[in-house]
């Protein structure tokens, strides 16, 4: 059985039986899906055409944004092992408590897009790091408070040098 939770509000039990047949929240169903390219599929269910695209799709997270007939959906699928480990409270066992950030490589400073107490947001451009000619911006890994710069800008840092500490 899989929990689906389409755009973070409506959500529906599936089971399958095999590929073509199942059910959502105990109502059967029959589909033909075929895969037209990678990501793209066509899908025939109760006499009517749907055009899928995976969009984006975070295997690890199980969620996807998919597109069916031009509209968007964001998508979140949890197995039963998935409710499992959340009914036992072992859910976040993926997530990490990150209190430092460390230069991937050797560079030159060229910006700082925070300051020491600003809330950060997983993926927020955090430093902006030139490498080999190249501008790397270092994002924040995770969701947190920066607690202290240790760099400035037009500042040389070396490899796992430690950037910027989260409190």
């Amino acid at each position: 059985m899989l929990k689906v939770k389409v755009n973070n509000k409506i959500e529906y039990n599936v089971v399958f039986e095999n590929p073509t047949k199942g059910s959502i929240d105990g109502k059967s169903f029959e589909w033909d899906v075929i895969e037209v390219k990678n990501g793209s599929f066509h899908i025939l269910k109760d006499h009517k055409s749907y055009n899928l695209e995976v969009i984006k799709a975070d295997a690890a997270e199980k969620t996807f944004l998919v597109s069916v007939n031009g509209n968007k959906y964001q998508v979140d699928v949890k197995d039963k092992f998935d409710e499992l480990l959340k009914s036992l409270g072992f859910d976040n066992l993926n997530a990490k408590k990150v209190n430092e950030i460390k230069a991937p490589m050797p560079g030159l400073v060229l910006d700082v897009r925070v300051s020491a107490g600003d809330t950060v947001k997983k993926g927020d451009p955090i430093i902006v790091l030139e490498a080999m000619k190249m501008e790397n911006i270092i994002k924040s890994p995770t969701d947190g408070t920066v607690s202290k710069i240790n760099v400035k800008k037009g500042v040389a840092v070396e490899k796992n040098q430690v950037l910027i500490n989260f409190a």
